[in-house]
């Protein structure tokens, strides 16, 4: 199965939450951390109660490769970890010259075997191209994140009247030949979502920011569905793995998420 395919299963079903495996270890229940393998033990347990009912699994390299060559054995385990008919995003928010974007490519296409991957386009086309050219893949990059220096360069205005996250997804839009790109539009940046959801063609698009960040679930969802736009994942991290602290931590982190689906559903 496709990374497209998974994805587009997953949508079908009405399934929009991408669960954030942003695992830290001095965030996780206490009464994991003393194992050799809390992480690896942590992950696995969301994994297992929230697979089903997820739209995609994202990791955010960060929280990995911070520990040298073990936080990489620990991102290829928990990648063993998660099924294969579920979409699993590589976030790193690559983007250098070319024959360093190919290196970096192959690593997460290759190597990890990932299905996805995020993009920064500062550079430009043919810094991107190496990931594009994966065209079963899927590559969302960064418009409009949900930070507040998001004003420092994203919404500066062109002297064509556009903003800079505006040019960016014109510009994605006219490189999605293969129909594998999407785009990154902070949840916290609601009006601006209603202002440009119409030039997203058909882009996937990843909405972080929602839960600790204050990006509103039904607001963000209600844009999509009045513009019969399903092609979207709402990324949540820390408000769904951390929710609780106790050895019930997976089984509440399902039930928020199932509130979640119900939620998208009912709107």
């Amino acid at each position: 199965m496709s990374p497209k395919e998974k994805l587009n299963l997953r949508l079908q079903k009405g399934f929009h939450i991408c669960v954030g495996l942003d695992s830290d270890i001095n965030k996780i229940p206490k009464h994991l951390r003393n194992n050799e393998n809390a992480i690896l033990n942590f992950n696995k347990s969301i994994i297992e109660s929230t697979y089903d009912i997820a739209a995609a699994f994202k990791l955010n390299f960060a929280f990995y490769e911070k520990d040298g060559d073990k936080g990489f054995e620990l991102l290829s385990k928990t990648l063993q970890l998660i099924p294969n008919d579920i979409l699993v995003i590589g976030d790193a928010k690559r983007g250098d010259i070319g024959n360093t974007s190919l290196m970096y490519a192959q690593s997460m296409f290759e190597h990890f075997k990932l299905d996805a991957s995020t993009l920064s386009p500062y550079m430009g086309y043919d810094s991107l191209s190496p990931f594009i050219d994966y065209q079963e893949n899927i590559h969302f990059i960064l418009a409009l994140t949900s930070n507040p220096g998001s004003f420092d360069f994203e919404k500066l205005e062109l002297t064509s009247g556009e903003k800079v996250y505006q040019e960016v997804i014109s510009k994605v839009n006219q490189w999605n030949n293969n129909h594998n790109l999407g785009i990154v539009f902070g949840a916290t940046n609601l009006e601006e979502l209603k202002d440009n959801i119409k030039n997203f063609g058909d882009l996937f698009v990843l909405l972080p920011g929602v839960g600790a960040q204050g990006g509103d679930l039904q607001s963000i969802v209600s844009t999509f569905k009045e513009n019969s736009n399903n092609n979207f994942l709402i990324n949540v991290s820390r408000t769904l793995i951390y929710a609780d602290s106790t050895e019930k931590f997976a089984s509440v982190c399902r039930k928020i998420l199932e509130n979640y689906n119900k939620i998208i559903s009912e709107i």
